[in-house]
């Protein structure tokens, strides 16, 4: 496709959705003592384990909407890769909830689908032939990221929770 796939109102409304799931996630809200801002994403990510599993799942919602509005198979793949970034650094205690807060990763992503959708011609955008076995990828992807951090996860709040027994 070469057309912008981002004109039509329905789809400007989800993708209006997405940048402001992002935002909510990454940005939504201002420490005013060192002027930062961080999101829900990382306040939920202090719960450890659940925390993890909660935000990949969130942000995993952008992944799929991404797919939805045709985005480029390159595009949904670094969407994964990113999303994977952030859960896999996440799971370490302390350090990981700090790399949350500052790597940002769904603000990255509507980067990424906002430039793909803005420029298709930078990209190929998912057509139905080529673009199946690329959804398929990304959707076995989040689903083995989510449960291999599931898991770690648990395993991590176990062996945490034991000191306190």
């Amino acid at each position: 496709m070469t057309t912008n796939l981002a004109r039509t109102d329905k789809q400007r409304a989800r993708l209006d959705q997405m940048n402001n799931l992002a935002w909510l996630l990454d940005n939504s809200i201002r420490i005013p003592i060192i002027n930062y801002r961080i999101g829900l994403d990382a306040i939920i990510g202090l719960i450890p384990g659940l925390g993890d599993v909660a935000g990949l799942l969130i942000s995993s919602v952008i992944v799929i909407q991404a797919i939805r509005l045709g985005a480029p198979g390159r595009t949904l793949l670094q969407m994964v890769l990113n999303i994977a970034i952030e859960a896999l650094i996440g799971l370490v205690p302390m350090l990981g909830d700090i790399f949350d807060a500052t790597f940002k990763s769904n603000i990255r992503n509507m980067r990424l689908v906002n430039l793909a959708l803005d420029h298709p011609q930078t990209g190929h955008a998912v057509n139905r032939a080529a673009g199946t076995g690329i959804i398929v990828a990304v959707i076995a992807a989040l689903i083995g990221i989510i449960v291999l951090i599931g898991g770690a996860g648990f395993l991590i709040f176990r062996w945490v929770s034991s000191f306190f027994m």
